[in-house]
């Protein structure tokens, strides 16, 4: 499909944390022709190389016509609100992801690439760092575990119904940005949660609760993954991660606060309270899931993509934070800022 001046790529959720790095990748790639985003309200931001065309994954619409004669289709779209309302998270991004398939191999397209998860793997806190063989039946009862699992079951038969078609699954750990810094403010801390306290100083003690260790990924680390695995006559899964994990210590350092060790079950506690006080919108399944998540190996990534992530996940957490102070965002819905005070 593609022609001599380059290839035609569509970016479902292309305007969120990770949408929007890989739109902007793709549209600096001289073999890319044109990028066509899709997303539910059409942003004012527009990279090079780039068009837009307002969908809604919630409804039944038909998607082959934007993806007729594209040779790649990144789907992205994902949400992760309202946690209250499992079934409103279900019909977009489970009901959603099927359209999504449904249609790209409707219309002929010959590669998929699929945002999966870590949360979608099994908990393995103690197996090391596991590789894309490790079992995808999700860490906890949290709807984004349920789901992202879910949807490696749904391609592992749509892949035997469509063999023509190359399916490529990224596993990538938590990603960051400086421009997404708002937007993870809103989803995991709510509304009462003041964005100029993620500061150094501000917070006095950061909690060291048992099993409290997890691997980061700069956003743009990840999207430079998506857009390899465009080119590359590759298909599986990928494990995306920069591979030191965090740990309390490593956050403390970043916030310049100290470490205060807590139990698991009081940390619970109060998230259990905050959740149904609807004080905090991550709910306590999330925060297990957490807790028990295996740390990746990335080695096929190394090898069969030739990626690396140029920043570490120390770097990727402080862009974040420093994000959050700042009100940082992009001209994008999902990404709204505010500006610094």
């Amino acid at each position: 499909m593609s022609s001599s001046a380059g290839k035609r790529v569509v970016v479902t959720g292309a305007t969120g944390n990770v949408g929007t790095s890989v739109v902007a990748a793709l549209a600096a790639d001289e073999d890319v022709a044109s990028v066509c985003g899709l997303a539910r309200r059409t942003p004012a931001w527009s990279p090079p190389k780039t068009e837009w065309a307002s969908v809604d994954l919630r409804e039944d619409t038909d998607l082959v016509e934007h993806f007729e004669g594209a040779d790649a289709v990144v789907h992205l779209a994902w949400a992760f609100q309202p946690t209250h309302d499992p079934s409103a998270t279900w019909r977009t991004n489970v009901l959603g992801s099927l359209r999504v398939f449904r249609d790209a191999a409707a219309a002929g397209v010959p590669a998929l690439v699929h945002a999966s998860s870590v949360g979608a793997y099994s908990p393995g806190r103690d197996a090391g760092a596991v590789t894309e063989e490790w079992p995808t039946h999700g860490a906890s009862e949290a709807a984004y575990c349920r789901e992202k699992a879910y949807l490696e079951r749904v391609l592992d038969a749509f892949e035997l119904r469509n063999p023509g078609m190359r399916v490529v699954r990224m596993r990538p750990a938590f990603l960051f940005k400086e421009e997404s810094g708002s937007e993870q403010r809103r989803i995991f801390g709510g509304r009462f949660l003041p964005g100029p306290l993620a500061g150094p100083r501000t917070i006095p003690v950061v909690p060291d609760i048992p099993g409290l260790r997890f691997q980061a990924l700069h956003t743009d680390d990840a999207a430079q993954a998506y857009r390899l695995a465009v080119h590359r006559e590759v298909s599986g899964a990928f494990n995306l991660a920069a591979e030191s994990p965090v740990d309390a210590r490593d956050l403390a350092a970043l916030l310049d606060a100290k470490v205060v060790r807590m139990p698991r079950q009081a940390a619970r506690a109060a998230l259990v309270t905050g959740y149904a006080l609807r004080l905090v919108p991550a709910s306590p399944q999330l925060f297990d899931a957490v807790l028990r998540l295996p740390l990746l190996d990335c080695t096929r990534a190394r090898d069969q993509l030739a990626w690396r992530p140029e920043r570490t996940a120390l770097d990727a957490l402080g862009e974040m934070l420093h994000g959050m102070r700042t009100g940082a965002g992009l001209d994008t819905a999902p990404l709204a800022g505010r500006k610094a005070s």
